[in-house]
């Protein structure tokens, strides 16, 4: 599955890595930088998702409706995303179509005008961005929960800014902030489906081949965990929560066997926490629980929302479940369908090109290599009970938990489980 990955550098640093699937009729490509949320300050936050908003306003030679008109007339799409650690421009394609992406993309990215105007109309639509996610609690909450886990960090910032930072980031913020960060040595082209890895690295070569290299190394810390009970109160008909505590990183061999625990935990309609607090006791209709891995940290969490009188009874229920695969683990029957499950969605996920991209380059981001398929299948079937209770018992650390909620709720209404 991973024979057709190929990873090529230009002279400035700027890596090419491409997944060869020649039984389809779409290529994604995306144009991937190493910079995110948890590489700004306090002033600027909101800066690097501001910056994907304005790359699409135009440049010299092409307008926004132009941009989006180019790649959507051939019937493909084209989007990016901004994260903690890195930021994506991509599209998908007809393979037959990948030079207008490619051309597209880099001009984008290359060339963006970054006029004053653009900066000011911008800023509005990003301030009803986040606004819109203040008015969605199981969104909101998410937020809510890391600001008050990770206060004062950048990974406790919100990506996309607050209101106040973003009124204040001005268009030499947005310039100098690029200049530092979007380096061709923390540049990726990625691009999976039916491609040719020669061709795109010529194409890249010519494109990208001036593009300034020498980032510096930003010092980055971790940031200190902070438990408690945090509240938002909100006139809700629900109270949304998030129950967290650490994590594995990115960079932890350990990240399949937390994959493993926290899909037996709350990972689909089969998992404990959905079977316990949904179908057999109906307290809440979205249950689920997730890990979040960034480079050198991460966390654990559930999410859950429920009426104001059981949230108790639900925090109590997921403290229970997290209680016990702590000391007993998983059944050898659940652990093998945990498995089993995980190891089936990966042929599925990458039925989708755009999947196979995100992937490979994740892998050079995080790795600096391929990640072959097998190597991952190997891990989750050499998983044990005694690996996931000694996991289980690091990571569910009750002391390092804490609590954030979003209703009409008060922090008196759960006390959350000594060590």
């Amino acid at each position: 599955m991973d024979e057709n990955v190929r990873v090529s550098r230009l002279q400035n640093g700027l890596r090419v890595v491409t997944e060869s699937v020649r039984d389809v009729a779409s290529v994604a490509l995306g144009i991937w930088v190493e910079n995110g949320s948890r590489h700004e300050n306090p002033h600027i936050n909101g800066v690097s998702h501001f910056i994907e908003h304005l790359i699409f306003k135009g440049t010299p030679t092409r307008g926004p409706r132009q941009i989006a008109e180019e790649i959507e007339s051939l019937g493909g799409t084209i989007n990016a995303l901004t994260g903690k650690e890195y930021t994506c421009y991509h599209t998908r394609t007809l393979h037959e179509h990948a030079g207008v992406a490619l051309d597209v993309l880099s001009d984008i990215f290359l060339n963006p005008c970054l006029r004053n105007d653009d900066v000011e109309l911008e800023r509005d639509v990003i301030i009803q961005e986040i606004l819109d996610v203040e008015d969605t609690p199981d969104d909101f909450i998410h937020d809510y929960y890391l600001g008050s886990y990770w206060p004062g960090h950048p990974l406790g910032w919100p990506v996309a800014g607050t209101v106040e930072s973003v009124s204040r980031i001005t268009r030499d913020d947005v310039f100098r902030f690029m200049r530092e960060r979007y380096r061709a040595d923390r540049v990726i082209v990625a691009a999976a489906g039916h491609i040719d890895h020669d061709w795109l690295l010529a194409a890249c070569r010519e494109r990208f081949g001036q593009l300034e290299s020498g980032a510096e190394e930003t010092p980055v810390d971790r940031p200190d965990f902070r438990p408690g009970v945090y509240v938002a109160e909100r006139e809700l008909e629900q109270v949304h929560l998030v129950v967290g505590m650490p994590g594995v990183s990115m960079l932890d061999d350990r990240r399949e066997l937390a994959e493993v625990i926290l899909a037996a935990l709350g990972g689909g309609m089969s998992s404990r926490l959905f079977q316990s607090i949904r179908e057999e006791r109906g307290k809440a209709y979205a249950v689920y629980s997730f890990q979040s891995p960034f480079r050198d940290i991460g966390y654990t969490g559930v999410y859950a929302a429920t009426g104001r009188d059981t949230v108790s009874e639900v925090v109590d229920m997921i403290f229970g479940e997290l209680r016990e695969i702590s000391v007993e683990g998983l059944g050898a029957a659940e652990l093998e369908r945990t498995k089993n499950q995980l190891i089936g969605s990966i042929p599925l996920a990458l039925e989708c090109t755009e999947s196979r991209m995100f992937r490979i380059a994740r892998n050079q981001l995080y790795f600096d290599r391929p990640i072959p398929i097998a190597e991952v299948i190997a891990e989750l079937r050499a998983v044990t009970n005694a690996d996931v209770v000694e996991l289980a018992r690091e990571i569910f650390s009750f002391e390092r938990a804490a609590m954030a909620m979003v209703g009409d709720a008060e922090a008196s209404l759960v006390s959350l489980p000594a060590a």
